[in-house]
């Protein structure tokens, strides 16, 4: 019997990432062994989603795997960014893992940097969820339980008040039409909460919503208690 592939995952904590490592869960010839995610020294959130490091750690004990955090500063250039996330890489790479995956669906450019970077220390690129449908694949988050809420807005594409709703159908509704409804384009980041990856939901409530840095962030704040499935 062959044994399943390492890999590891490229983990935003938004619902790409999250129906990326779904389809990857539901492969016999992989095994995810880790997820990495860059943290934003100083301010200990995400990068540009900008979700507090507390719920990151939530999803990934939720999830049940190993989270490996790069932490970058903030408005990171690319030569610190890359050299970074090489370091890490390189990391599993002597565990014997030569790929990973994420959840980017059709960005051309964005895979291209992916893969000339991974190539560069021996690793190659996976897109589980690469090419497919966007509107489709929205079907498919919420028919697998995925719950999520926007987290991030691009005021220049959405209207301020999607940040902090929940990603339901009244959601994609109000999307106007030029929007890419898995916000593909940067129109919007987003925090999943609960689903099938999730062995119990992450209770989290909206807080502040705040304009930084040309986007508008709605801060999530962790309940006190998971609640079980």
């Amino acid at each position: 019997m062959i044994s399943p592939e390492p890999i590891l995952f490229c983990w935003s904590g938004g619902k790409d990432s999250a129906m990326a490592l779904h389809s990857l869960l539901e492969q016999d010839q992989f095994r995810v062994t880790a997820l990495l995610t860059t943290v934003t020294e100083g301010y200990d959130r995400i990068s540009m989603h900008g979700v507090r490091r507390e719920l990151l750690e939530r999803q990934a004990r939720s999830i049940g795997l190993p989270l490996h955090e790069v932490r970058i500063p903030p408005h990171c250039v690319n030569p610190i960014y890359e050299a970074r996330m090489e370091e890490a890489l390189r990391k599993h790479f002597d565990q014997g893992v030569r790929k990973v995956a994420f959840g980017d669906i059709f960005l051309e450019d964005l895979r291209a940097y992916r893969e000339r970077n991974l190539a560069r220390i021996g690793m190659t690129a996976l897109f589980p969820i690469w090419k497919r449908d966007t509107r489709e694949l929205i079907r498919e988050f919420h028919a697998n339980r995925f719950r999520a809420i926007a987290v991030c807005i691009d005021p220049k594409i959405l209207d301020p008040s999607f940040a902090g709703r929940e990603l339901d159908e009244s959601f994609f509704h109000d999307l106007p039409p030029h929007a890419d409804p898995c916000g593909e384009n940067g129109e919007f980041h987003t925090f999943v909460f609960d689903g099938l990856i999730f062995h119990s939901r992450i209770p989290v409530r909206t807080g502040e919503i705040v304009a930084r840095d040309g986007f508008v962030f709605c801060d999530l704040l962790s309940e006190m208690e998971e609640v079980k499935i």
